[in-house]
């Protein structure tokens, strides 16, 4: 492997790997907050008994994320430097924002949740824990504003050979970012609320600490069934988005190689051959393409046979057609776990609300703790869609992946940090894994009430003293 494919493999590996923590602390800060705010309105204990017991896992993850957080932006200098050079002005800023406002917020003000429980005011300490969920959104905001950048090119002039900043606001205001970050944020919602949701199920299907579970399972499936539905929303604006901006990604994920034709329908499955740009078998759905592309049962989507020969116009020779099996195979699955989620948080708050879960369902607790895994499915695989399917490029347009890495860095040197950085991934993964299920097994901190009579021997004629 040449130290292009290095590079790009490290930061596949790096990213689906840190894209673990991320979805995790912006889900639990959510829930974490709710779970406060009710404690608040109620004056109920339980509420806060839950906060604090589900903010022992955003702090786990918090704590374990921020080093792979720091080890990910090590990436743009060392293996893509030219990329930098390239780029940097643009997307530097929303990176140092994100460092300097969004990161401190969050690092700030859950510190004083932590240490404020019985030094700060209820309304305080709530105020304190929203605005960690506000700052870990808005961390995901600056992220992808400067994807967003590398998908649709907006707000920038070249000058000496670098794009340059030339209008802020149109980087904010850019289509991309706003079906991206919605998509981006409900999909990390999602992923804490399942999370919760498996755990407690998981409790429940034990019949353990009954009293705690079941609202907190009531909270979080309520959170993961609207999380779940919102998604697949702004995921069809963004793939009609994507119709006018990528036509090849889009053509990639269809495996559309020649035009579709007026209807147009959609492939569920297919035997994808690269090398002679043919499916050799399909298995499609009429019209269904063309509402997905333009809301209605009639238009015609461009193949990548098509839309090669105009990029060539446009760019110049090369091979314009990214993988399309990885991106084709990537998009559905990113669609199975999306329907398996919403299945799964239906029914569950079919159950809640019916007040069925007591009964017998150990099949379905069952699957809501297999259901952990389906946003973490869902995000890498919409993650390598969208990046994939955009190659060649690094900056749709402006900038090829070739000429994005480092020149002066060997296969070995990069090899050797591959190596190290998904050895610490792994590690640290396994760490989060380890603490999540040892807080899980021990549980909430809750002493169960009871009747205790202690005799005082000092006492005259027999009195006992009742402690309760």
């Amino acid at each position: 492997m040449d130290v292009l494919e290095l590079a790009r493999l490290q930061f596949a590996t790096t990213t689906i790997l840190h894209f673990v923590y991320v979805p995790i602390s912006i889900g639990l800060s959510l829930l974490v907050a709710i779970m406060e705010t009710m404690y608040v309105i109620k004056k109920n204990d339980l509420y806060k008994k839950m906060a604090q017991f589900w903010g022992t896992f955003l702090l786990i993850n918090f704590a374990v994320g921020v080093v792979t957080g720091i080890l990910q932006e090590f990436q743009f200098g060392m293996n893509w430097s030219d990329f930098s050079r390239f780029v940097g002005d643009v997307f530097g800023t929303p990176l140092a924002i994100e460092a300097l406002l969004a990161f401190f917020l969050e690092s700030t003000f859950i510190g004083l949740w932590v240490f404020g429980w019985e030094r700060l005011s209820k309304a305080v300490h709530l105020t304190c824990m929203w605005l960690v969920s506000i700052g870990t959104m808005l961390s995901a905001l600056w992220i992808l504003a400067a994807n967003s950048f590398m998908q649709r090119p907006v707000g920038y002039e070249i000058q000496n050979g670098r794009a340059e900043m030339k209008d802020f606001a149109a980087l904010l205001t850019n289509e991309q970012l706003l079906w991206e970050f919605p998509h981006t944020l409900f999909a990390a919602i999602a992923t804490g609320a399942f999370l919760v949701a498996g755990i407690s199920a998981w409790k429940l299907m034990h019949k353990k600490n009954l009293d705690f579970f079941k609202p907190s399972f009531k909270v979080s499936i309520i959170v993961a069934l609207i999380s779940s539905m919102l998604i697949p929303m702004f995921g069809h604006g963004q793939a009609q988005y994507l119709v006018e901006t990528q036509p090849m990604k889009m053509a990639a994920s269809e495996a559309l190689w020649e035009n579709s034709g007026d209807p147009a329908p959609w492939t569920v499955i297919a035997r994808i051959d690269p090398e002679k740009k043919e499916n050799t078998f399909e298995i499609k759905v009429p019209f269904a393409l063309s509402l997905l592309s333009y809301n209605k049962l009639s238009g015609a989507v461009l193949g990548m046979n098509e839309l090669q020969a105009q990029y060539e116009q446009a760019y110049g020779p090369g091979n314009y057609i990214p993988p399309v099996r990885t991106t084709f195979w990537s998009f559905r699955i990113m669609i199975a776990a999306g329907c398996a989620m919403i299945a799964l948080a239906l029914y569950g708050a079919y159950l809640t609300f019916r007040k069925k879960l007591e009964g017998s369902h150990r099949w379905f607790f069952r699957l809501m703790m297999l259901g952990i895994s389906l946003p973490f499915i869902g995000n890498t695989a919409g993650w390598i869609m969208t990046e994939v399917g955009r190659q060649p490029w690094t900056v749709f347009g402006l900038l090829q992946t070739k000429d994005s890495v480092s020149p002066t860095v060997g296969a070995g040197e990069v090899l050797f940090s591959l190596i190290s950085f998904t050895a610490l991934y792994l590690i640290l993964t396994g760490v989060l894994a380890f603490l999540f299920v040892r807080t899980a097994r021990k549980g909430p901190d809750i002493e169960p009430y009871q009747e205790t009579v202690i005799h005082d021997p000092f006492a005259q004629g027999g009195d006992t003293i009742d402690v309760k």
